[in-house]
Order: C-alpha cells, then sequence, then structure tokens
C-alpha cells in the first residue's frame, strides 16, 4: 500500500487544496491529510472544525480515484509524522516560482533528515493558482464573497466563525 501524506494548516479548506488532493488521490493507496498544530497560532477555525472539513472535501474526492483518506493531527516535524503515518510520499502543492523556491529548501531539509521520504509537488491548476487561506481569511473577515475560492460547507463554516468574532 502506498502512503501519500499533505500537510497544510487547512485554515480555511480551499479550492486549491481540493485540487491537490483529488491530483494526489491518485498517486496512492491511502492518502493522510495532516494538520499542523502550533501553539504560537491563532487559526480562525478549530482543529476540529478543519478535520470534519478535510474529510468532507476529500473523501469523495479520494473515493472517486480509489484511495482512502484519513485525516491526522501533529505538532512535530512532518518528515516525523510522515514516519508515523507509514508514508513514503509528502505531497506539495505549487502555485508560483515563490511556493518552489520555498518548497526546494524543505525537500533538501526532509531529504538529509528522512532520505526514505520521496516529495512530489503537484501543480496548482489555473483556475486555483491565485487562491491562498491567508487571502480566503481576509475576504471572509471583510464579509466579501468567497464562494469562488472554498467548497461550501467551508464557505458556511467562515461566515459562522466571523458571525460569532462580530
Amino acid at each position: 500500500m502506498r502512503t501519500a501524506f499533505y500537510t497544510g494548516s487547512f485554515d480555511p479548506v480551499t479550492n486549491g487544496h481540493a485540487d491537490v488532493i483529488a491530483a494526489a488521490s491518485k498517486l496512492c493507496d491511502r492518502l493522510v491529510l495532516a494538520i499542523g498544530v502550533h501553539p504560537g497560532k491563532k487559526p480562525v477555525l478549530s482543529v476540529e472544525q478543519r478535520a470534519a472539513l478535510l474529510r468532507v472535501v476529500a473523501e469523495p474526492l479520494a473515493q472517486a480515484a480509489g484511495a482512502s483518506v484519513e485525516v491526522v493531527t501533529f505538532d512535530d516535524l512532518a518528515v516525523d509524522a510522515a514516519r508515523k503515518a507509514g508514508a513514503s510520499i509528502i505531497i506539495r502543492g505549487l502555485r508560483d516560482g515563490t511556493d518552489l523556491d520555498y518548497e526546494m529548501q524543505m525537500v533538501g531539509m526532509n531529504a538529509a533528515m528522512a532520505p526514505e521520504l520521496q516529495t512530489v509537488f503537484l501543480p496548482a491548476t489555473p483556475l486555483t493558482r491565485h487562491i491562498t487561506a491567508t487571502l480566503v481569511r481576509q475576504i471572509a473577515a471583510m464579509g466579501g464573497d468567497i464562494s469562488a475560492f472554498v467548497p461550501a460547507p467551508v464557505e458556511h463554516a467562515l461566515k459562522a466563525a466571523f458571525a460569532t468574532k462580530a
């Protein structure tokens, strides 16, 4: 069984993440979606909400490709979490050259720490290349329409989250 490991904060899950999940699901039998939990960060959505939304978004995409999906959290190094999950592949999405420059540095560091893990870059589709979770949060916080950038369940969760903060 080939296991791939895709990390992120997923705050929120965007259509860009969904595209990467769909593509990654075609490369493995089991896709582990790993939510990084860092005490210094203050996410808009709780880790439980993000996990639930990831499941709702990812399960049909993975199922369509014949892969299973699992959602976990981690607070250590991604390579250590990938090992614990039994992964042999680390999935990284790329939007542009800036992402590539950063990710290439990470590949070098990860390869030194965990040479058995292979990183696979998946390019963003033209329709999602411009989407970032940071921009989605900012637009949602100001009451803007985020429906083109996130799946419907995520849109509803963000609206609810910002409504309680108002």
